[in-house]
C-alpha cells in the first residue's frame, strides 16, 4: 500500500470548473472519504487520482511517483464502480480472476488469489455461481473481490454502496470498514451519504462547488465545523442557525439574540459590526421556562428514546431540539430555549466561514480509528 498525495489539483471543462486547486494527503493504510452533494467535484477528483480523467493542472502522487498524466493502466490502483460492472456471462470465480488472467498470471496463482479474496469476503460458497442470480450485496462483494485480487497500492471506490437498499447499506458499511481493517489498505471512497462517511472514514474531505471546505476526522468536522456549509451538511438533524447583527469585542462571551443574551465561547479577536449566525446542534438545545428566548412548537418527531421538537422563534427562525422522549411538549406550546454555551459556534453570514467554533479551546478529540490506522501503517 502507499500514500496518495494530491497537490493543487484543478479540473475545468470549458468554462465550468469542477475541482478548484484541491490539496490533501491520504496516509498509507488510511480510509479516506470524499463527501459532498451531487456535482461538488468529488467523483471528478477520484477519477483524476485513478487516471480516468487528466487534470487541467496540479499533481497526483502515488507513493513517491508523480502519476498526474499517466494512464489508468499505468497506475497500480483498483477501482470499484457504483454499479459493480460485473461480466454477466462469467461466474463469480471468473469475474474475480479476470484482472489477473488479463495480466497473464499463472493459473495456480490466479486460483490462489481468488480463493484467498473469497475467504476474506465470505463468498467462497458462491465462486461457481452465476453473477446474474446474486443479490446486490453479494454482487458488491464480488466487485470488491475483483479489486482485492490485484493487490494494488490503493483502492478507489465511487459510491460503492449506492446501489444497495438502506438496510443493507448499513450492514455493508460495517463490512467495508472491517475489510479495510483486515487488509490495512489505502482506500479512497466517494459518497454523498454523511452516515457512510462518518461511520467508515479515518479522515473526511467535505467538498462543495469544487472546493474542499474542511478536512478532518469525523469527530472534528462534527464538533468543529469550518463553515456554515459543513455545519449544515454534517449531522442529522443539521445544526440550527440563528441570525443576528452585532459588533463583538475580543473576549466577548455572550451575544444578544432577540430579547435574550446567549452564552458563546469567548472570542479571541474583535469582530466588526456584521451579520452573524449563531450555530447550535439540536442535542445542545434544552427546553426551559427560565429562558427569555421564546418559541412556538411547530411539531414533534418521536424517535424512541428521544424526540425532535421543531420550534419557530418570534423572529421567524426555525430550530430543532433533540430532547428526551418523555418531555411534555406538543404542537402549539410556547417554550423557552436554552443553549449549551460550550457547544455554540459563530459564523460570518456573508462569507459562511466560522469565527469561533465551540471546541476551539480544547484539545483535538482523540480518534481511536485514526490511531489504529497510523499504527497499522507503521507496523504493517
Amino acid at each position: 500500500m502507499a500514500q496518495i498525495r494530491v497537490h493543487k489539483l484543478h479540473k475545468a471543462f470549458a468554462e465550468f470548473t469542477a475541482v478548484q486547486d484541491s490539496t490533501f494527503t491520504v496516509a498509507d493504510g488510511e480510509f479516506f472519504c470524499l463527501l459532498g452533494p451531487s456535482g461538488c467535484g468529488k467523483t471528478t477528483t477520484l477519477r483524476m487520482i485513478a487516471g480516468l480523467e487528466l487534470p487541467t493542472s496540479g499533481q497526483v502522487f502515488l507513493g513517491d511517483e508523480d502519476v498526474s498524466f499517466k494512464r489508468a493502466s499505468a497506475r497500480d490502483i483498483a477501482f470499484c464502480f457504483q454499479m459493480f460492472a460485473l461480466y454477466p456471462h462469467m461466474n463469480v470465480r471468473r469475474n474475480m480472476g479476470f484482472p489477473l488472467v488479463s495480466q497473464g498470471l499463472p493459473k495456480a496463482e490466479v486460483k490462489r488469489r481468488v480463493e484467498e479474496a473469497a475467504a476474506i469476503l465470505r463468498i467462497t460458497h458462491l465462486l461457481d455461481a452465476a453473477v446474474s442470480g446474486l443479490s446486490s450485496g453479494d454482487r458488491q462483494r464480488v466487485a470488491l473481490g475483483r479489486a482485492i485480487v490485484r493487490q494494488p497500492m490503493a483502492f478507489l471506490m465511487d459510491e460503492p454502496l449506492g446501489a444497495l437498499d438502506a438496510e443493507f447499506r448499513e450492514v455493508m458499511c460495517h463490512e467495508l470498514r472491517a475489510l479495510h481493517d483486515r487488509l490495512h489498505a489505502t482506500t479512497v471512497v466517494v459518497t454523498h451519504d454523511q452516515t457512510e462517511a462518518m461511520s467508515m472514514a479515518d479522515t473526511i474531505a467535505i467538498m462543495n462547488r469544487g472546493v474542499i471546505e474542511q478536512l478532518g476526522a469525523p469527530v472534528e468536522v462534527y464538533e468543529r465545523p469550518a463553515s456554515v456549509f459543513v455545519a449544515d451538511f454534517i449531522g442529522s438533524p443539521a445544526m440550527n442557525f440563528l441570525p443576528f447583527e452585532a459588533s463583538l469585542g475580543a473576549g466577548a462571551d455572550t451575544v444578544q439574540v432577540g430579547p435574550a443574551r446567549v452564552g458563546v465561547p469567548a472570542l479571541r479577536q474583535e469582530v466588526p459590526h456584521s451579520e452573524l449566525l449563531l450555530g447550535i446542534r439540536p442535542e445542545n438545545v434544552r427546553l426551559s421556562d427560565d429562558s427569555a428566548l421564546r418559541a412556538e412548537v411547530l411539531g414533534t418527531e418521536y424517535l424512541g428514546v428521544s424526540q425532535i421538537v421543531t420550534v419557530a422563534t418570534a423572529s421567524g427562525a426555525t430550530l430543532r431540539a433533540k430532547v428526551h422522549a418523555d418531555a411534555p411538549v406538543a404542537r402549539g406550546d410556547h417554550v423557552g430555549l436554552l443553549f449549551d454555551a460550550a457547544a455554540v459556534s459563530l459564523f460570518d453570514k456573508t462569507s459562511g466561514r466560522v469565527l469561533k467554533t465551540a471546541r476551539d479551546d480544547v484539545a483535538a478529540p482523540w480518534h481511536p480509528r485514526r490511531q489504529r490506522a497510523q499504527a497499522g501503517a507503521h507496523h504493517g
